[in-house]
Order: structure tokens, then sequence, then C-alpha cells
């Protein structure tokens, strides 16, 4: 027997892509709030500027949803990745904070074209288990962190920040190349040409029907509030550690990777659990473990440590991992019929919780603080999971 979980080609060509977009991106992205903030960005405003790359990618999803019946989904995924390209190119070339916003913008939608499109082809495929094949897909980006943010520091220490941008660009020139070549044939399949808006309606209407039953929206929910305490720790967490800990970044550098580099065979782990429990229960069990790791992180910020901070992490990424896997697994199963508005639905739901998530943190960081806004938001999950659990039937 392996030791390693299964793995499907179509899903082992879609991590690989998703992999690549996220190193492309992980280049930068982990000092991103650095960035903001040394550009004078006040903790709201760097809030608010996550909201600005999350919520376009929910909201151009249905449209992504609705190209994947006429176009193939593969050269969707490969328009988002070229997307990321020429978003890292504005980023050199910004002139104004006008312009700054629009490349945020542009970046969630190129988000929309990917992730919405990837999703679909994995949902429309008979996979063993869709639980597990996005467990696959969603460890993508920690392989990405184990590598992307030291290269990225060596470019940004050599070059400054043009140096890395640029490197970004040419790794998301060589991701498209692999996405369409690799994934086209897979994601191949009779594609209607005279799909019109009003059947785009009718299969939401469906989709959205469906969703509303008591066997998906009560873990739909669980999932959502780990998504919105996942925009609290997009936004502030590696502020946390600069500004409470006092982190330098070489410190925060070294702390990404290692953590990235461990959580590996975790993660390998973890998909080999993914097949074994009904979608509801990853749900549940996963939101719990991310938030009870988030209440223990803000309650013993007092006595944390490099070690203590890396193992209450596993345990929020762990949860994280599981409770995503779940959400995209019970939606690909119950909503089979219909992968491309599968696919576009589960894209709408992740970066609308991280969004949402950015933006309530961002509110609240001013009279809270780092420490108590964790706690509340492992709180908020745990108490939604509980609710959910005891009037929900999983």
């Amino acid at each position: 027997m392996s030791l390693l979980p299964k793995i499907e080609k179509v899903t082992r060509d879609t991590t690989i892509s998703h992999f690549l977009l996220m190193f492309g991106y992980n280049l930068f992205s982990i000092y991103f709030p650095l960035f903001l903030m040394a550009r004078g960005f006040s903790l709201p405003e760097v809030g608010y500027t996550y909201l600005l790359i999350y919520l376009p990618i929910a909201l151009f999803a249905p449209l992504v949803g609705f190209l994947n019946h006429k176009i193939n989904p593969a050269v969707l995924a490969t328009i988002g990745i070229l997307g990321y390209g020429v978003y890292v190119l504005g980023m050199i070339l910004i002139q104004n904070p006008h312009l700054f916003y629009f490349w945020q913008v542009l970046l969630g939608i190129s988000a929309a074209l990917f992730f919405a499109s990837a999703r679909a082809i994995l949902m429309s495929f008979p996979l063993e288990s869709y639980d597990r094949a996005f467990g696959w897909f969603y460890t993508a980006p920690f392989y990405a962190k184990a590598l992307a943010p030291a290269i990225g520091a060596l470019f940004i220490w050599k070059f400054n920040f043009i140096g890395v941008f640029i490197f970004s660009l040419v790794v998301q020139i060589f991701t498209a190349i692999f996405c369409f070549t690799q994934l086209k044939r897979e994601a191949s399949r009779p594609l209607d040409k005279y799909f019109n808006f009003q059947k785009f309606q009718e299969n939401y209407q469906k989709v959205f029907q469906k969703i509303k039953g008591r066997d998906i929206l009560p873990p739909i929910l669980i999932s959502f509030s780990v998504l919105l305490l996942a925009g609290f720790y997009q936004a502030f967490f590696v502020l946390f550690l600069k500004d409470s800990l006092l982190w330098s970044q070489n410190l925060i550098l070294i702390f990404a990777s290692i953590f990235s580099f461990l959580f590996l065979p975790i993660s390998l782990l973890i998909i080999k659990y993914l097949g074994r429990l009904r979608s509801e229960k990853n749900i549940f069990q996963g939101g719990l473990i991310t938030g009870i790791s988030s209440i223990l992180f803000g309650a013993l910020v007092p006595v944390l440590n490099f070690f203590s901070i890396l193992l209450i992490n596993f345990g929020r990424s762990i949860g994280s991992l599981i409770t995503n896997s779940g959400r995209s697994g019970l939606i690909s199963q119950k909503l089979k019929e219909n992968p491309e508005e599968a696919g576009a639905l589960d894209t709408i739901f992740s970066p609308l919780g991280v969004a949402l998530g950015a933006l309530i943190s961002g509110a609240i960081i001013g009279a809270v603080g780092y420490n108590l806004l964790f706690i509340l938001g492992g709180i908020f999950v745990v108490t939604v999971g509980l609710i959910v659990k005891k009037f929900a039937k999983f």
C-alpha cells in the first residue's frame, strides 16, 4: 500500500497548476501587509485592500461559471493565470493610489477565472473522493509557501520589490503554458454554445434551492465562519508578528518557510484522512479545530514563542484544510449535475468569507487589538459549529 494518498491525473495537474500559480504569487504576498504599511496605509486600510482583492472574486465567479458552459475551463483558467502576470506588471508600473486599487480588483477578477474554472474541472470528473481531491488542491499553497517566501526575500533584498515582481511575472507565464497544455484535454467536454442567460438563471435557481436544504446549508455555515476567521489572519497575522511580538522581517520569513515545509507531511496524512469521513463530519471537526486553535493563540500571547506559535498555527491550518476540503467535497457531491455552477458557487464562498473577515477585522482592530481579535474570531467559529451541530442532522 502506498504511503501517499491516491491522486488522479486531473487532480494532479490541477494541483500543480495551483501550486505554480501560488508560488508566483507567494514570492511577494507574505510581505504584502508590510509593503502596505511601508506605503503609509493604516490598519483599517490594510483590511480594505484585501476586500478589494477578494470581493471581485466572489462577484465575478458566477460569470465565470456561465463562460465555462461555452469555453473550455482550462482556457479560462489560463487567462486567469495570465491575469496574475498582468497584476505584477501593473505593480511595477504603479504611479498613483487609484491605479493601485485598480490592480487589486484586476487580481480578484483573475483569481475568479482560475479558481472557478479549476473547481469546475475537478467537480465535473467522477472522482473517487472529492474531499481528498480538494485536499490535494488546497494544500498547493502550503507547498508554494515552503519555497516561495525565501526566494522572494532574496529577490527583494537584491533587486527590491521590482525584482520580485518581474520574477513572479516569468513564473506566471510558465504556469499558464503548463495549465493550458495539461488541462485542455482533461477539461474538454461537450460545450453548449447556445447556453444563454435564461438557462444560466434557471441553473442557479436549482442550485440555490439545493443549497438551502438542511443537508447542505448548516455545514456551509460552519465553513463560512472559518473563512471569516481566515480573513482576520490574512490581513493581520503578519502585522501581529511584527508589531506585537517585534519580529523582524527575516524572522517572519524563517517562520513562514519552516511552517510550510513542516506542514507538508502533515498535509499528506490529512488528505488520507479526508476520504474516510462524510464531508459534513469533516467540516464540523475542522471548524472546531480552527476555532479552538485561534482562541488559544489569542489567549496565550503573553507566553508565546516561536515554537508555540508554530504548533498553534499547525492546528488552525489543519482545521481550515479539513473544513475547506469538506465544503468543496460536499458541494461537488450535492451539485454534481451542475459542475459549472457548483465551481462558481464554491469560489464565491471562499473569497467572500475572507473579504468580509478582512473588512470586519479592519473595522474593529483599533478597538479590540490583535489578541482579542483572534480570541473573538475563534469563539465565533466554535459557537457557530456547536449551534449548527445541535440543530442539524449529520
